[in-house]
């Protein structure tokens, strides 16, 4: 696969719990300074969806795909090969 197919691949998949710990976090801090406490949006950003508990790795698994991220973006900037 080309890098561009691989990054268009990536991105959706990486982008979405990546999204959802931001704005659980910032809608979260935002909430409690209104007075309200909306506990599962806390629940939402530590990676527990429910019966689903993913808090033991959801930080390495965000750290993760940050990364991943991070490496199919350059490598559309590095210069593509020539075939003649």
């Amino acid at each position: 696969m080309r890098a561009r197919q691989i990054h268009r691949l990536v991105v959706p998949i990486a982008a979405a719990p990546l999204l959802l710990t931001a704005l659980s976090g910032s809608l979260y801090s935002a909430l409690l300074e209104q007075g309200i406490d909306a506990f599962w949006l806390l629940q939402l950003h530590a990676g527990r969806f429910g019966a689903l508990n993913l808090q033991p790795y959801y930080s390495v698994l965000l750290g993760l795909l940050t990364i991943l991220l991070i490496i199919s973006g350059l490598s559309l900037l590095l210069p593509r090969r020539r075939i003649s």
